[in-house]
């Protein structure tokens, strides 16, 4: 019998959707937080606690796990490791995969496999820890994991820039990183976006922006900081550059942005949110393809993104009874992946493949390396009961 795990059910690819005939196994109440160890800066936990409770657990020790999806509150840690989640500081900070230090994983045939380490280094065997990482519960189960803190920084400010267009915004953006500077986040919002935030939050974001850039330092002196990114956001064209007074004003700058993809899901009955990621110095093509795209579809398609890696999330807005429009949302979505993998990127930076990519992964992938991770499930998974319907 197939058996599906599942988190908390944020996922956005429908890599914990149940399959016919399956047994949905809920990790949801195995939700402790084993262990935190400032000595050795790691946690061990189950697959059931929220990402939220574990960062404001570790906190209190006066350390920090950077990962941080805009679904922060609700995801679950378990979650996040199979579809190696990223966030908002991940700019700065890395992805889930590069925070995982050691695994327990009951795998297909019932038998408890430890993966990985406590320690700070170690190479012995294969990296069977990264495996399981991205692999949406497709070779084994997560039981516990041992996760990698760090030092908790000092508390970031944000500074929010308006932009005449995507482009001058994207210039901005590689200004920023080309000078060196290391942001704590650096996110794009569109003026799409901002009127679907503003709409469901009254959060009196500027609607007359096209593009609203937010950065944030988490540095010593992080005023000093913003100031230098300021100068740099004006050269590139910005028409208002505004640094947040204080931590307040600056949570309030992420709360809007970590709301982004849920209010673009009230402007039409149904999204379909893409999760492309190009490289940096390719996000203004990637930005201006994707507005020709919803204008050839006739669709409303906003973007918010983590533009300080490339990261992006436009959402396809659409009415899901109408078959002319839910046939134009399937092809734009389409198309916005075909555009991301020509500009050299991939289908999914964070979001992962489960059913809603899968017939795009062999266009990036290549038949040799489907052949070959097809290879890997067989050796984990022989009668393919684990998640099945997924990735492939």
């Amino acid at each position: 019998v197939p058996v599906v795990p599942q988190g908390a059910r944020t996922g956005l690819s429908g890599a914990g959707n149940a399959s016919d005939g399956c047994i949905v196994l809920s990790l949801v109440k195995m939700d402790r937080i084993l262990e935190i160890s400032p000595v050795d800066r790691i946690a061990v936990v189950e697959p059931g606690v929220v990402n939220a409770v574990l960062s404001r657990a570790v906190n209190e020790h006066g350390l920090y796990y950077p990962p941080d999806p805009s679904s922060w509150e609700m995801c679950t840690i378990g979650g996040n490791i199979g579809t190696a989640s990223g966030g908002l500081c991940c700019v700065k900070y890395g992805v889930t995969a590069e925070y995982v230090l050691g695994l327990e994983v009951v795998l297909a045939d019932g038998r408890l496999l430890t993966t990985g380490r406590r320690t700070a280094k170690g190479v012995a065997g294969y990296d069977l820890t990264r495996l399981f990482v991205g692999s949406e519960g497709s070779l084994g189960i997560v039981v516990k994991a041992v996760l990698a803190l760090k030092p908790q920084p000092p508390q970031q400010l944000v500074l929010a820039a308006e932009f005449p267009s995507a482009a001058t915004a994207c210039d901005a953006v590689c200004r920023i990183m080309e000078r060196g500077h290391t942001p704590s986040l650096l996110e794009l919002m569109d003026r799409t976006t901002v009127r679907a935030v503003n709409a469901m939050a009254s959060m009196g974001l500027p609607e007359t922006t096209e593009a609203l850039l937010l950065c944030a330092f988490d540095t010593p002196d992080p005023l000093a900081d913003l100031a230098a990114v300021g100068e740099l956001c004006t050269a590139a064209g910005a028409t208002e550059v505004v640094p947040a007074d204080n931590p307040a004003e600056s949570e309030l700058l992420l709360q809007a942005r970590r709301m982004s993809l849920t209010a673009l899901e009230t402007v039409k009955p149904a999204t379909m949110i893409d999760d492309v990621c190009v490289p940096r110095s390719q996000l203004g093509a990637m930005l201006a393809g994707t507005a020709a795209i919803a204008e050839e579809y006739d669709l409303t398609i906003g973007v918010c993104a983590h533009a300080g890696d490339g990261n992006t999330h436009p959402v396809v807005c659409f009415d899901h009874q109408d078959p002319d429009e839910s046939r134009r949302a399937r092809e734009s979505f389409d198309a916005i992946m075909a555009l991301g993998l020509e500009l050299g990127g991939t289908i999914t930076g964070e979001h992962g493949v489960g059913v809603l990519k899968k017939e795009w992964l062999a266009r990036e992938l290549g038949e040799t390396g489907v052949e070959l991770q097809r290879s890997i499930k067989d050796a984990f998974d022989p009668l393919g009961l684990l998640n099945p319907g997924k990735l492939f």
